[in-house]
């Protein structure tokens, strides 16, 4: 849950002297134990774990893949990526061995979701088995109402916090929210409706070009979808108008379109989020 003994953390030595280097950042009263491997937020408590755990929506494990400058690069830093790739190609073995990935109950199912989506115009791709977004996925189509049930998730980058709908009908309108949600996201709930964006990453961009498309809360989830690339399912970020983010929106015009898909290889940067993880 915590590093300690790190920077900042409570040591105590021999001579049972007590140092610390840093005050808890949560409550800002007494002196740091703990320091968060993620956020590297300072705590002094379990109590102030939690509470900052909850205010960052933060889980307190270690981003194996945040970016280090090189000026920052030590020889621990070294050991954890190569104990990473150690861990992909470990999971990457497992996941070709799977008995899922040869069956051809699953193969079939892939392919009448792919094929059911492409006839709503939409590019629907899966993972390979092993993929966090593979297993995540719970979207299915009923045959009967000729209708998709989403795996959907929202994402609150000004409320750091993300949810997950499952079963979501594909007609069902953007507008319409879990009131549940909205009772927690107060600076959502308080901004008016007009100052609301609800944004969809484009898929097959480069890293260093990422784009979002706007999304017509008025309209369903599948005519909002129709014309996109869609890794397993949907994510969407909620944004305020009102607030500084560094999402940048194309509009809808055919150059734009053309240039979102220009590169079938590229298709590689959307799995990121998708990362391979210990499937044990």
């Amino acid at each position: 849950m915590a590093e300690l003994g790190g920077p900042g953390s409570s040591v105590r030595p021999s001579g049972g002297r007590k140092m610390s280097l840093q005050r808890c950042e949560t409550c800002s009263k007494e002196e740091a134990k703990y320091r968060c491997p993620r956020c590297m937020k300072y705590s002094c408590s379990l109590l102030c774990v939690k509470k900052h755990k909850l205010a960052l929506s933060c889980n307190g494990v270690r981003d194996k893949t945040a970016f280090v400058p090189v000026n920052e690069f030590t020889d621990l830093n070294l050991l954890s990526d190569y104990r990473f790739l150690e861990d992909v190609g470990r999971t990457a073995d497992a996941a070709a061995r799977h008995p899922i990935v040869h069956s051809p109950s699953t193969k079939k199912l892939l392919y009448c979701l792919r094929n059911k989506a492409r006839r709503c115009d939409i590019d629907l791709r899966t993972l390979p088995i092993g993929f966090t977004k593979r297993r995540e996925n719970s979207t299915t189509f009923n045959f009967m109402e000729k209708k998709f049930y989403w795996h959907l998730k929202l994402i609150f980058p000004h409320c750091h916090a993300e949810y997950t709908l499952k079963g979501v009908p594909d007609d069902k309108t953007l507008v319409e929210s879990d009131p549940v949600v909205c009772q927690r996201l107060k600076t959502y709930t308080m901004s008016p409706q007009s100052d609301v964006q609800i944004l969809m990453k484009i898929e097959n961009r480069k890293q260093n070009s990422i784009r979002y498309n706007e999304l017509d809360a008025s309209r369903s989830l599948l005519d909002n979808l129709k014309g996109k690339i869609i890794i397993e399912y949907p994510t969407l970020f909620v944004v305020l108008k009102t607030l500084k983010n560094d999402m940048v929106v194309l509009s809808q015009d055919a150059s734009e379109a053309a240039e979102s898909s220009d590169s079938e290889s590229s298709s590689l940067s959307s799995m990121e989020e998708g990362e391979i993880r210990d499937s044990s």
